[in-house]
C-alpha cells in the first residue's frame, strides 16, 4: 500500500506538499490517501502508466483540483485558504496542450504571465516589462516576440508557454508533459532548457513525463505512481530498479547505466509469452 512505500530521506524542506488526500471526478475517486513533499529547488518527475493520476495529481497541487480527503499545502498553509493572487504570484502552472487565442502574439501570450501582478489601477509596469523581457531571453525567443503563436513551430510553442510562466516569477513551476508531442531533438532542447532554469535560478520544478529514460536523466528526485497512490518515490537510481518497473508498469526490463549521464537506462524487454 502507498503507506508501507519506501521513501527517501533526503526530502528536507518543501514549500509544496500533498498530505492524505483523496481526489475525485464527480464520483469516480482516482487518488486515495497520497501524500508527496516536493523538495524544494529541486527538478521532481513524476512517472506511471498512463491513468494513473499523475495529471490529476498536478492539478491538485496547482489548486485546480480540491481534494475530498486531506490538503494540499503552500508555504504551510491550505492551498484552498490562500488568495488566488497570492497563489499564483508562489506558484505557475504550464497544463497538457494549452491553446492560445487566434492571432495572439508571442509578447503579448507571454505578458499574460504578468495577469498576478495586475490591478484596476495599475497599468503594466516597468517590472512587468522587464520580467517578459528576461522571460524571452531566457527562453531564446526574442526574435519570435512580434510573430503569431499559430506560424511557430510545436518546440516553439512550448518555449513561450514556458516564457509566460517564468514572466509570472514563481518560485514553484508546474509542467503536465511540455514535451508530448516533440520529436527527440526538441524534447532535449526542452529538458535542458528547464534544467538551465532550476539551476540558475534555484526554480522548483514539478513535471509529468512518460519517457522514463528521460525522466532518470534529469530529475532530481522522482515519483512513481500507479492507480492512484505513490509505489516509490526518491532518487532515480532508487526508483527505477527492474523490480519497480516491473510493479509499477507491468513491465519486464533490464537497467543499465547511462553511458552520457550515468542514470539508468531502461531497456524494454518482451514477456516470455510473446516470444515464439
Amino acid at each position: 500500500m502507498a503507506a508501507d512505500r519506501p521513501v527517501s530521506d533526503d526530502v528536507l524542506e518543501s514549500q509544496l506538499q500533498a498530505e492524505d488526500i483523496n481526489v475525485a471526478y464527480d464520483s469516480k475517486e482516482v487518488i486515495t490517501g497520497l501524500s508527496l513533499r516536493i523538495p524544494d529547488k529541486q527538478i521532481t518527475v513524476i512517472i506511471g502508466p498512463n491513468a494513473c493520476g499523475k495529471s490529476t495529481l498536478l492539478r491538485s497541487l496547482a489548486r485546480l483540483l480540491k481534494p475530498k480527503h486531506g490538503r494540499i499545502l503552500l508555504a504551510g498553509e491550505d492551498i484552498f485558504r490562500k488568495p488566488t493572487r497570492t497563489v499564483a504570484q508562489f506558484l505557475g502552472l504550464m497544463p497538457q496542450m494549452p491553446l492560445a487565442p487566434d492571432g495572439i502574439l508571442v509578447s503579448d501570450l507571454v505578458s499574460r504571465g504578468r495577469t498576478p501582478y495586475q490591478n484596476p489601477f495599475q497599468q503594466f509596469s516597468h517590472a512587468d516589462e522587464h520580467a517578459v523581457t528576461e522571460a524571452l531571453k531566457a527562453t531564446s525567443i526574442e526574435p519570435l516576440a512580434n510573430i503569431r503563436m499559430e506560424d511557430l513551430s510545436g518546440g516553439q510553442r512550448q518555449r513561450v508557454w514556458i516564457a509566460m510562466a517564468l514572466a509570472q516569477e514563481t518560485e514553484i513551476l508546474l509542467l503536465d508533459e511540455p514535451i508530448s508531442f516533440l520529436d527527440l531533438t526538441h524534447q532535449i532542447d526542452i529538458l535542458e532548457l528547464l534544467k538551465k532554469l532550476n539551476r540558475d535560478s534555484a526554480r522548483t520544478i514539478v513535471m509529468v513525463l512518460h519517457d522514463l529514460n528521460l525522466a532518470a536523466r534529469y530529475a532530481d528526485y522522482m515519483v512513481a505512481m500507479c492507480d492512484g497512490e505513490i509505489r516509490i518515490d526518491g532518487t532515480p537510481a532508487e526508483v527505477l530498479t527492474e523490480d519497480h518497473v516491473k510493479a509499477v508498469f507491468r513491465l519486464n526490463c533490464q537497467v543499465i547505466s547511462d553511458p552520457y549521464s550515468g542514470t539508468p537506462m531502461i531497456i524494454p524487454m518482451p514477456a516470455k509469452d510473446s516470444l515464439a
